[in-house]
């Protein structure tokens, strides 16, 4: 028996636009936005560490948006494609694969001792400073702050932000 069965495409998100049910909400990825363009992380390293933590939470959206921000900023096709297999990549720096390993210990559950062990710290602060090292943090935790947005409410891949979640009106 051969059916051919498709998951019915939806014209917008699951919830609402969060933003209009929580207006607050602006504010806070603002404030968020500027703790991290504090300057101490190239703006390029924070997109590959966000892209990678969009991989890592395995939200489509996420992965498109940063994939997206990344392009726009210039970054090569290599680069961007590479980020889910950055270890054996040859398109990233050291700080940027110190970065990255420590978005996958932070999101991935240790299978033994600590999630960021004090090698892969000390690795870290060989490209980082203090004020890097809490900048990459709250980087890590930007995102984060937005998974549960992306995993329950499903905006829209690739849409622009009028178009990826549906009016609160509309419901």
């Amino acid at each position: 028996m051969n059916t051919n069965t498709t998951t019915p495409q939806r014209s917008g998100s699951r919830l609402p636009n969060p933003q209009q049910l929580v207006p607050e909400l602006g504010e806070v990825g603002a404030a968020l936005f500027k703790a991290t363009g504090n300057g101490a992380i190239p703006r390029t390293t924070i997109g590959l560490v966000q892209l990678r933590a969009g991989q890592i939470v395995a939200s489509t959206y996420l992965a498109i948006l940063h994939a997206g921000n990344l392009r726009t900023a210039g970054e090569s096709e290599e680069r961007i494609a590479a980020v889910a297999t950055w270890r054996d990549a040859p398109y990233f720096t050291e700080p940027e694969r110190a970065a990255l390993a420590l978005v996958e210990a932070v999101l991935q559950p240790a299978t033994h001792g600590d999630r960021v062990p004090e090698e892969l710290y000390a690795h870290a602060a060989e490209h980082y400073d203090d004020k890097a090292l809490a900048t990459l943090a709250m980087a890590i935790g930007q995102v984060n702050f937005f998974v549960p947005l992306a995993l329950i409410g499903q905006p829209l891949p690739g849409r622009p932000p009028a178009e990826q979640w549906t009016s609160v009106a509309v419901r």
